[in-house]
Protein backbone atom coordinates (compact mmCIF):
# COMPACT_ATOMS: atom_id res chain seq x y z
CA UNK A 1 0.00 0.00 0.00
CA UNK A 2 1.31 3.35 -1.01
CA UNK A 3 2.22 5.76 2.03
CA UNK A 4 -0.50 8.31 3.21
CA UNK A 5 0.31 11.87 1.89
CA UNK A 6 2.21 10.92 -1.36
CA UNK A 7 0.22 12.05 -4.59
CA UNK A 8 -1.96 10.24 -7.38
CA UNK A 9 1.63 10.32 -9.63
CA UNK A 10 3.57 9.34 -6.78
CA UNK A 11 1.41 6.36 -5.83
CA UNK A 12 0.97 5.23 -9.61
CA UNK A 13 5.10 5.02 -9.58
CA UNK A 14 5.16 3.27 -6.70
CA UNK A 15 2.78 0.54 -7.88
CA UNK A 16 4.77 0.34 -11.20
CA UNK A 17 7.27 -2.50 -11.22
CA UNK A 18 10.59 -2.87 -12.71
CA UNK A 19 10.89 -3.15 -16.36
CA UNK A 20 14.03 -5.65 -17.52
CA UNK A 21 15.56 -5.44 -20.72
CA UNK A 22 14.02 -8.66 -22.73
CA UNK A 23 15.94 -11.04 -23.95
CA UNK A 24 16.49 -11.57 -27.81
CA UNK A 25 14.20 -13.76 -29.28
CA UNK A 26 14.02 -15.58 -32.63
CA UNK A 27 10.66 -13.75 -33.65
CA UNK A 28 12.55 -12.41 -36.73
CA UNK A 29 14.32 -15.68 -37.97
CA UNK A 30 10.64 -17.05 -37.08
CA UNK A 31 8.94 -14.62 -39.54
CA UNK A 32 11.31 -15.09 -42.06
CA UNK A 33 11.31 -18.82 -41.90
CA UNK A 34 7.28 -18.61 -42.37
CA UNK A 35 7.69 -16.56 -45.75
CA UNK A 36 9.67 -19.14 -46.99
CA UNK A 37 13.79 -18.63 -46.13
CA UNK A 38 14.99 -21.38 -45.40
CA UNK A 39 19.03 -20.60 -44.00
CA UNK A 40 18.53 -16.99 -42.37
CA UNK A 41 21.40 -15.55 -41.00
CA UNK A 42 22.29 -12.65 -38.62
CA UNK A 43 25.26 -10.22 -39.20
CA UNK A 44 26.99 -8.02 -36.74
CA UNK A 45 30.22 -5.67 -36.57
CA UNK A 46 32.69 -4.99 -33.99
CA UNK A 47 35.71 -2.07 -34.41
CA UNK A 48 34.02 0.30 -36.31
CA UNK A 49 34.99 3.21 -34.17
CA UNK A 50 38.86 1.42 -32.97
CA UNK A 51 41.91 3.47 -34.31
CA UNK A 52 43.90 0.20 -34.61
CA UNK A 53 43.51 -3.39 -36.22
CA UNK A 54 40.77 -4.73 -38.28
CA UNK A 55 36.82 -4.04 -38.40
CA UNK A 56 35.32 -7.42 -38.09
CA UNK A 57 31.99 -9.04 -39.10
CA UNK A 58 30.65 -12.00 -37.72
CA UNK A 59 27.45 -13.95 -39.45
CA UNK A 60 25.64 -16.61 -37.35
CA UNK A 61 22.99 -19.05 -38.95
CA UNK A 62 20.53 -20.14 -36.20
CA UNK A 63 18.31 -23.41 -35.60
CA UNK A 64 14.90 -22.83 -34.64
CA UNK A 65 15.55 -23.68 -31.05
CA UNK A 66 15.99 -21.17 -28.26
CA UNK A 67 19.61 -20.27 -26.71
CA UNK A 68 19.37 -18.75 -23.52
CA UNK A 69 22.27 -16.32 -22.33
CA UNK A 70 23.44 -14.30 -25.48
CA UNK A 71 23.08 -10.88 -25.00
CA UNK A 72 24.47 -7.75 -27.26
CA UNK A 73 28.08 -7.96 -26.78
CA UNK A 74 28.57 -4.12 -24.85
CA UNK A 75 25.66 -5.75 -22.06
CA UNK A 76 28.21 -9.00 -21.42
CA UNK A 77 31.11 -8.83 -19.23
CA UNK A 78 33.74 -10.13 -20.88
CA UNK A 79 34.39 -13.63 -19.07
CA UNK A 80 30.83 -14.12 -19.62
CA UNK A 81 30.95 -13.00 -23.37
CA UNK A 82 33.88 -15.95 -24.06
CA UNK A 83 31.15 -18.07 -22.40
CA UNK A 84 28.41 -17.24 -24.53
CA UNK A 85 30.59 -17.12 -27.82
CA UNK A 86 31.38 -20.79 -26.57
CA UNK A 87 27.65 -21.70 -26.47
CA UNK A 88 26.67 -19.86 -29.90
CA UNK A 89 29.15 -22.46 -31.51
CA UNK A 90 27.87 -25.30 -29.79
CA UNK A 91 24.62 -24.35 -31.01
CA UNK A 92 24.36 -22.22 -34.34
CA UNK A 93 23.74 -24.17 -37.64
CA UNK A 94 26.67 -21.94 -39.09
CA UNK A 95 29.36 -19.47 -38.02
CA UNK A 96 31.54 -17.04 -40.31
CA UNK A 97 33.95 -13.98 -39.51
CA UNK A 98 35.80 -12.20 -41.86
CA UNK A 99 37.98 -8.78 -41.01
CA UNK A 100 39.21 -6.18 -43.05
CA UNK A 101 42.69 -4.75 -42.10
CA UNK A 102 43.48 -1.41 -41.04
CA UNK A 103 45.02 -0.92 -44.37
CA UNK A 104 41.80 -1.57 -45.81
CA UNK A 105 39.88 0.72 -43.91
CA UNK A 106 42.34 3.06 -44.64
CA UNK A 107 42.17 2.27 -48.57
CA UNK A 108 38.46 1.22 -48.97
CA UNK A 109 36.79 3.87 -45.89
CA UNK A 110 35.20 2.10 -43.46
CA UNK A 111 31.24 1.18 -45.24
CA UNK A 112 33.19 -0.33 -48.41
CA UNK A 113 35.72 -2.23 -45.69
CA UNK A 114 32.69 -3.29 -43.89
CA UNK A 115 31.62 -4.93 -47.06
CA UNK A 116 34.68 -6.98 -47.37
CA UNK A 117 34.89 -8.27 -43.74
CA UNK A 118 30.88 -8.82 -44.08
CA UNK A 119 31.61 -11.03 -47.79
CA UNK A 120 34.21 -12.89 -46.14
CA UNK A 121 32.02 -14.11 -42.90
CA UNK A 122 29.39 -15.15 -45.85
CA UNK A 123 32.25 -16.91 -47.99
CA UNK A 124 32.81 -18.80 -44.80
CA UNK A 125 29.02 -19.70 -44.29
CA UNK A 126 29.39 -20.60 -48.07
CA UNK A 127 32.35 -22.77 -47.40
CA UNK A 128 29.98 -24.61 -44.61
CA UNK A 129 26.89 -25.29 -47.26
CA UNK A 130 25.22 -22.35 -46.09
CA UNK A 131 23.89 -19.73 -48.60
CA UNK A 132 21.34 -17.52 -46.72
CA UNK A 133 18.41 -16.51 -48.19
CA UNK A 134 17.93 -14.07 -46.00
CA UNK A 135 20.32 -11.89 -43.84
CA UNK A 136 18.99 -10.07 -40.59
CA UNK A 137 21.38 -6.66 -40.45
CA UNK A 138 22.10 -4.90 -36.96
CA UNK A 139 21.34 -1.22 -37.70
CA UNK A 140 19.43 1.58 -40.22
CA UNK A 141 21.68 1.01 -42.78
CA UNK A 142 22.38 -1.12 -45.76
CA UNK A 143 26.00 -1.46 -45.95
CA UNK A 144 25.68 -4.73 -47.91
CA UNK A 145 23.90 -3.96 -50.68
CA UNK A 146 22.20 -7.19 -51.28
CA UNK A 147 19.09 -5.46 -52.28
CA UNK A 148 15.93 -8.16 -50.96
CA UNK A 149 17.75 -10.56 -49.39
CA UNK A 150 18.74 -7.92 -46.41
CA UNK A 151 16.67 -6.72 -43.83
CA UNK A 152 17.72 -4.07 -41.03
CA UNK A 153 16.83 -4.02 -37.92
CA UNK A 154 17.48 -1.08 -35.26
CA UNK A 155 19.00 -2.64 -32.12
CA UNK A 156 18.72 -6.15 -33.69
CA UNK A 157 22.00 -6.83 -31.32
CA UNK A 158 19.49 -6.62 -28.63
CA UNK A 159 16.57 -8.32 -29.54
CA UNK A 160 17.10 -10.25 -32.58
CA UNK A 161 19.05 -13.72 -31.31
CA UNK A 162 20.99 -14.70 -34.48
CA UNK A 163 22.13 -10.63 -34.55
CA UNK A 164 23.20 -10.93 -30.95
CA UNK A 165 24.90 -14.03 -31.16
CA UNK A 166 26.61 -12.13 -34.13
CA UNK A 167 27.66 -9.43 -31.82
CA UNK A 168 29.47 -12.08 -29.36
CA UNK A 169 30.88 -14.03 -32.03
CA UNK A 170 32.26 -11.04 -33.25
CA UNK A 171 33.21 -9.00 -30.37
CA UNK A 172 35.56 -12.06 -28.43
CA UNK A 173 37.13 -13.45 -31.86
CA UNK A 174 38.15 -9.25 -32.23
CA UNK A 175 39.09 -8.95 -28.70
CA UNK A 176 41.52 -12.01 -28.95
CA UNK A 177 43.24 -10.57 -32.02
CA UNK A 178 43.98 -7.35 -30.81
CA UNK A 179 45.49 -8.96 -27.35
CA UNK A 180 47.38 -10.97 -29.60
CA UNK A 181 48.49 -7.67 -31.30
CA UNK A 182 49.44 -6.41 -27.52
CA UNK A 183 52.39 -8.26 -27.51
CA UNK A 184 53.96 -6.90 -30.41
CA UNK A 185 52.74 -3.39 -29.36
CA UNK A 186 52.75 -3.36 -25.24
CA UNK A 187 52.88 0.52 -25.33
CA UNK A 188 49.42 0.95 -26.53
CA UNK A 189 47.89 -1.64 -23.73
CA UNK A 190 45.74 -2.59 -26.98
CA UNK A 191 44.94 -5.84 -24.78
CA UNK A 192 42.65 -3.79 -22.81
CA UNK A 193 41.94 -0.97 -25.03
CA UNK A 194 40.90 -3.00 -28.10
CA UNK A 195 42.74 -0.40 -30.28
CA UNK A 196 39.83 2.46 -29.08
CA UNK A 197 40.51 5.81 -27.70
CA UNK A 198 41.14 5.06 -24.28
CA UNK A 199 43.43 7.58 -22.36
CA UNK A 200 46.58 5.26 -21.95
CA UNK A 201 46.12 4.67 -25.92
CA UNK A 202 45.75 8.15 -26.34
CA UNK A 203 48.86 8.81 -24.04
CA UNK A 204 50.92 6.65 -26.30
CA UNK A 205 50.00 8.03 -29.29
CA UNK A 206 51.12 11.54 -28.22
CA UNK A 207 54.22 10.02 -26.97
CA UNK A 208 55.21 7.45 -29.50
CA UNK A 209 53.30 8.45 -32.37
CA UNK A 210 50.96 5.60 -34.11
CA UNK A 211 52.34 1.47 -34.87
CA UNK A 212 51.68 -0.41 -37.86
CA UNK A 213 48.63 -1.48 -37.13
CA UNK A 214 46.74 2.25 -36.82
CA UNK A 215 44.65 3.36 -39.63
CA UNK A 216 46.50 5.95 -40.66
CA UNK A 217 43.92 7.92 -42.46
CA UNK A 218 42.25 8.46 -39.62
CA UNK A 219 41.54 12.31 -38.56
CA UNK A 220 42.75 12.07 -34.96
CA UNK A 221 45.93 11.04 -36.73
CA UNK A 222 46.70 14.36 -38.04
CA UNK A 223 47.73 15.97 -35.10
CA UNK A 224 50.26 13.06 -34.29
CA UNK A 225 54.24 12.35 -34.03
CA UNK A 226 55.13 9.96 -36.49
CA UNK A 227 58.82 9.26 -35.89
CA UNK A 228 59.08 5.58 -37.71
CA UNK A 229 56.38 5.10 -40.07
CA UNK A 230 55.35 6.91 -43.46
CA UNK A 231 52.05 8.54 -43.71
CA UNK A 232 51.27 9.40 -47.43
CA UNK A 233 50.50 13.12 -48.03
CA UNK A 234 47.69 12.41 -50.27
CA UNK A 235 45.75 10.07 -48.00
CA UNK A 236 41.96 10.28 -47.72
CA UNK A 237 40.97 11.35 -44.36
CA UNK A 238 37.74 9.01 -43.01
CA UNK A 239 35.81 10.06 -39.92
CA UNK A 240 35.69 7.28 -37.05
Amino acid sequence: MAPHGTSPILREKLREKPRQDPSPTLRKERECWRSGDRVVCGIDEVGRGSWAGPVTVAAVVPPDEHLAGVRDSKQLAPAAREVSAGAVLDWARGVGVGHAGHDECDRLGMTAALRVAAGRALDALAAQGLEPDRIILDGRHDYLRMGERVVTVVKGDATVLSVAAASVVAKVTRDNLMAQEAEHFPAYSFESNRGYPAPVHRVALDAYGPCTIHRRSWVFMDALPWPSLHREADARLFPV
